[in-house]
């Protein structure tokens, strides 16, 4: 294409996450946090109760799994469903939009862990070099 020919325009969005105002940004720190991303994780599995989760997403705390549901069903990527049974049970599930976002997150997770060798070799050669944090 020489430099009298116009590029084809990209679309706009609506919202651009690089904009400090942008709401976009806030659901994306709770979907990337480090609780939010494995919450969905755990929930792509499948329906799962409070103390479930809680023993699937290992070290997160009562509190802050708590938080992390109530801002990921905010966000509508989180089904709660409380059953009317005595004592109470509550599930958890993710949204078709919910399921979306794990997937796409899962992808990260599993190129992550598949190359944590060359994580930990750069580490390594880092630290070497530069002394250990």
């Amino acid at each position: 294409m020489d430099s009298t020919q116009e590029r084809p325009s990209a679309p706009e969005l609506p919202f651009n996450v690089f904009a400090k105002a942008c709401p976009s940004r806030g659901t994306l720190e709770h979907v990337t946090g480090r609780w939010g991303s494995l919450t969905l994780g755990a929930l792509y599995e499948g329906s799962l109760r409070f103390n479930e989760l809680r023993r699937r997403v290992d070290g997160v705390s009562e509190k802050m799994l708590s938080q992390t549901l109530h801002a990921l069903e905010r966000d509508g990527l989180v089904h709660r469903e409380a059953q009317p049974t005595n004592p109470p049970r509550v599930d958890y599930e993710l949204t078709p939009l919910g399921r979306q976002v794990a997937e796409r997150l899962l992808d990260l997770i599993r190129l992550v862990e598949g190359r944590m060798d060359d994580v930990l070799t750069a580490r390594e050669r880092y630290d070497a070099t530069r002394g250990a944090l």
